[in-house]
């Protein structure tokens, strides 16, 4: 079951698609596997879950990193909970490049690093989730670092981080399978910058471990 905050429709496949700078959530079962694509290339798409039993239990960006050893995460990765438990395993992935270092943004990352916007109000994904994960229990307060799944982001010899237009193709594909019962907040990204000047939709899919 998906519970939609914005515009989504369905597609072939068993794909729905989300517009731009929209998000939605959908809930997984254990063995549950979430399929993200882009259909257009060059589109991120921002990933963050709870526990469906207590959503005290959320993604550790942190715990993920210093578990798994690498800030890189691909097929084989897991996706680690604030309680030290495994939430998700990274089963496909034909981009290979995603982020797990930096926040989704907020209205806040627009007022703050995209001055020329003058404090405009902006599409956020952070907002996008806080609308698809509230009523599950969610507070804002809770959402911290995101899975940005084809985000493409790099750090040079002095550590300044560089974000960089994704590398993902028409038809790339990020797939997570469940490690327990979760509450899924997915978006397609509504920064500019971080998705080659134009944002576009994603598409997404469930595939059910008992179908």
């Amino acid at each position: 079951m998906t519970s939609d905050t914005t515009d989504t429709h369905d597609l072939a496949d068993g794909f729905s698609r989300l517009a731009p700078q929209t998000g939605t959530s959908v809930r997984l079962a254990p063995g549950d596997v979430l399929t993200l694509l882009d259909p257009t290339g060059v589109q991120v798409s921002d990933l963050y879950c709870v526990s469906a039993d207590d959503v005290a239990e959320r993604l550790s960006s942190g715990r993920s990193i210093d578990f798994e050893n690498s800030i890189r995460f691909t097929t084989g990765s897991r996706l680690w909970s604030n309680r030290s438990r495994p939430m998700l395993t990274v089963v496909e992935d034909t981009c290979g490049s995603h982020d797990f270092l930096l926040t989704p943004c907020s209205q806040q990352t627009f007022d703050i690093l995209y001055p020329d916007l003058g404090g405009a109000e902006h599409p956020s994904c952070f907002g996008n989730l806080v609308g698809a994960l509230e009523p599950h229990g969610v507070r804002p307060d809770d959402i911290g670092t995101t899975l940005n799944v084809f985000m493409n982001v790099w750090a040079d010899e002095t550590g300044e981080l560089h974000i960089d237009p994704p590398t993902s193709v028409a038809g790339d594909r990020f797939s997570v399978r469940a490690e327990m019962a979760l509450h899924v907040g997915i978006t397609a990204c509504s920064a500019e910058k971080s998705n080659g000047g134009v944002c576009k939709p994603i598409d997404y899919r469930v595939t059910r471990a008992d179908s």
